[in-house]
This record gives C-alpha cells, sequence and structure tokens, in this order.
C-alpha cells in the first residue's frame, strides 16, 4: 500500500491510499484544486480515483468534494447519515451506502465510530494484502470496543491535535477550550501518544500524525510527546511522519 497524506489541519484535510487495484481519497476537505496538484505531484491522475471515504461532515473534511465529484463522477462510499447531510448540499449521483466493512477490489475496509461533535463520525481500517492502516482524526477518544481491532497495525494515521497547556493558556473562548478537550473534541499530544504505544506491535512501522492545531500545538510538541510515550513503554518505530495543513507528506509504502 501507498499513503499521502495530502493535507491535514483545521483548514482542510485530504488523505491518498492506494492499493495494487485500488486508488482511494479519505475526505476533500482543501479545494478540489489544491487535491488535484498534489495527486499530480505524486503521479496521479485524478480521473483515476475509485472512491471517497468521508470521516464526518465538518466543512474542513468536505468542502472540496462537491467540485471534485462533479467534476471526475469520482463514487462516494458513505454511512446513511452522512449520505443525507451531504445530499442537502449537492446532489449525489455515484455513491454506494455502507453500514458494514465492506471491499472495494483488493481493499478491505472496515468501519468504526470515533467520538465527534458530527451526526456521524467515522474512523477507518484499510487492509490490503499484507499490509493495514489505521486512520483516526476528530475523536474526543477511541472507545475501548475497538480497541482489540486497532492493535498491530502497520501503520497508524492519528490525530495528535493538541497540547494541553498551550490550549489552555491560549486565546479560545473557555466553552470551545471545554469542547476541544471533552469525549466528542479532539485527541491531545499526550492522549494520541498513550494510545498509540497501545495499540501498536511487531508489525507496525510507522506513524503519522495528523490534525495538529496551528494555534494549540506544534510538530515539537506533537513529537515529544510521542517520543517521550515510546520512551516509557520501551518501545520503537522506524519512521514518525507529521503531516501539514498546505504540504503533503511523501508518499508512504507500507
Amino acid at each position: 500500500m501507498k499513503i499521502c497524506v495530502l493535507a491535514s489541519g483545521s483548514k482542510g484535510n485530504c488523505t491518498y491510499i492506494e492499493t495494487e487495484h485500488v486508488k482511494l481519497l479519505i475526505d476533500i476537505g482543501t479545494t478540489s484544486l489544491y487535491a488535484e496538484r498534489k495527486l499530480k505531484e505524486i503521479g496521479v491522475d485524478p480521473r483515476e480515483i475509485n472512491g471517497i471515504l468521508v470521516t464526518h461532515t465538518h466543512t474542513d473534511h468536505i468542502s472540496g468534494i462537491r467540485v471534485f465529484v462533479k467534476k471526475y463522477q469520482t463514487k462516494l462510499y458513505l454511512t446513511p447519515k452522512i449520505y443525507e447531510e451531504l445530499n442537502v448540499l449537492f446532489p449525489i449521483l455515484n455513491y454506494e451506502i455502507v453500514t458494514e466493512d465492506f471491499n472495494i477490489s483488493d481493499l478491505f475496509i472496515e468501519i468504526f465510530k470515533t467520538s465527534h461533535d458530527a451526526s456521524d463520525s467515522n474512523g477507518y481500517i484499510l487492509s490490503s494484502d499484507k499490509s493495514s492502516v489505521v486512520y483516526i482524526t476528530d475523536t474526543g477518544y477511541i472507545n475501548i470496543k475497538n480497541h482489540s481491532k486497532l492493535k498491530n497495525k502497520k501503520i497508524y494515521i492519528i490525530e495528535s491535535n493538541h497540547d494541553v497547556e498551550m490550549l489552555m493558556n491560549g486565546d479560545y473562548p473557555y466553552n470551545v477550550k471545554q469542547r476541544i478537550l471533552g469525549d466528542i473534541g479532539h485527541l491531545s499530544n499526550k492522549d494520541c501518544s498513550n494510545y498509540i504505544t497501545k495499540f501498536m506491535g511487531e508489525e507496525t512501522k510507522k506513524i503519522v500524525l495528523i490534525h495538529l492545531s496551528e494555534e494549540n500545538n506544534t510538530p515539537e510538541k506533537a513529537m515529544e510527546a510521542l517520543n517521550n510515550a515510546l520512551l516509557k513503554k520501551q518501545k520503537k518505530i522506524e519512521h514518525i511522519y507529521i503531516a501539514k495543513q498546505t504540504e503533503r507528506t511523501e508518499l508512504i509504502e507500507v
């Protein structure tokens, strides 16, 4: 599998996943033009995208979808609630309603619920051949009932949204701070690091930290929290990447 986080942050999110037979996007919260440009930078024609998964319907995850699907007639894979919400915004012509785990050719996709202030919010486990990817963003916590299925995957793409001290000392209104810190908000650097060290196993090779807040976090703080957690649990990882808002990651192979 090949993975590239095209953009990640509160201003727009989009991730590319590729197997031998499938080319997929998770969210298009950037402009369609930005997503197209970044795909072309890694040698992917936007017309080749087989489908789009949507984590939830907040603007920073869906704002570019309407233009992209109108231009390329790309298929959307949507839960019933997300379909209902998107269909109010624009007519959806090419779609499949998904309520349980499913396949797109050689890619197996497991859906699990995340905890965010949206009507429906989802994480994904994507598997093909011997490769496996966990994708989690925008969640206040990860329900313990999902922990066993999330263990020992090849790569974790997971939000490390904020440093708690920066958030509490920052300029956000108190109610916004409480939302971010709450069970339907976002994972802190510490939360993210604790989950990673709990889930990772012998098969785990790479970690990508996503959805870093530009106001309440820094790449250095996110990396420090993860390294401290790894040291405490006496665990090692081959590669750690930090996704950015306006730059793509390299094309990561697993």
